[in-house]
């Protein structure tokens, strides 16, 4: 399982995808890193610098297009969630200016043609990723806030991945291992929250309580030498993450039963609508 998301073979395929579009242009590196060399070389310490400092700015924009691709991939697998900052649109800024740079200061071209390259590269820019998204993932959950919704969710995130950055301390197998089931569980039950914000109600006490809980403990156990604490309160630990197991296990069935109590709700309501 992900940290995120559970695995789903569509979403997985559609990030691959993303990345291998990020890696394009990363190409334009190549010809740079050859002049570079060339120019030293050659010992052309003015080609050469201008040279790096073209080669600075295409890899910047690589990967300032990487990262705002993978922004884009979680805003479009994100139930909930506002417009990501418009990465791309500064990436293909940044292609721009790279490219007016190279061929006009580091490749001594026309003033005119260098503007024209870098309005083309511009261009072709959009072309190939298209623009960013703009309208917010913020649809109608009644009278619960969906900035609210998304702030709470993404704090509880924030709260397992540091948990998980704490796991990384401990050499005690076992508790590793339940540390790693419960985080799991964390997650699965913040994405049934996202699927149906209304959730949030019944299961806040889960986010506020046992998400900071564990976030405490772990942190008080990786604060100490494992070789220094005793083996009855590894055990009472142990026994902690187990009796957590189950009440996550308890949490996520509460969820299901409560979409499925929504799912009845709705079937009945059609059927009175149909018999009218």
């Amino acid at each position: 399982m992900s940290k995120a998301k559970r695995y789903d073979p569509k979403t997985t395929t559609t990030k691959r995808f993303t990345l291998e579009k990020g890696h394009f242009l990363y190409i334009f590196l190549a010809p740079l890193f050859v002049s570079i060399i060339l120019a030293l070389i050659k010992q052309n310490f003015l080609s050469f610098s201008l040279n790096i400092v073209s080669f600075g700015l295409f890899f910047a924009t690589a990967k300032l297009n990487t990262f705002g691709l993978n922004k884009e991939y979680e805003y479009h697998t994100t139930t909930l969630t506002k417009a990501p900052t418009p990465f791309k649109t500064f990436s293909a800024g940044l292609l721009g200016v790279s490219t007016f740079f190279t061929a006009w200061i580091a490749g001594s071209q026309d003033f005119f043609i260098s503007i024209a390259l870098a309005l083309i590269s511009v261009i072709g820019y959009f072309l190939y990723y298209g623009f960013d998204p703009k309208k917010d993932k913020l649809e109608n959950i009644g009278d619960i806030s969906a900035e609210f919704v998304i702030e709470t969710l993404s704090t509880a995130r924030g709260k397992l991945a540091s948990i998980e950055e704490e796991m990384k301390k401990i050499k005690e197998e076992v508790l590793y291992s339940k540390l790693r089931i419960a985080t799991d569980k964390g997650y699965e039950i913040l994405n049934n929250i996202e699927a149906d914000p209304k959730d949030l109600r019944v299961a806040r006490k889960f986010i506020i309580v046992y998400i900071d809980g564990i976030k405490k403990v772990t942190s008080s156990y990786t604060s100490m030498d494992e070789k220094d604490i005793t083996t009855e309160t590894k055990e009472k630990l142990s026994n902690l993450l187990s009796d957590v197991e189950q009440r996550f296990d308890k949490e996520i069935l509460r969820l299901k039963q409560n979409n499925q109590f929504d799912l009845d709700v709705n079937i009945d309501v059609l059927q009175e609508q149909i018999k009218n």
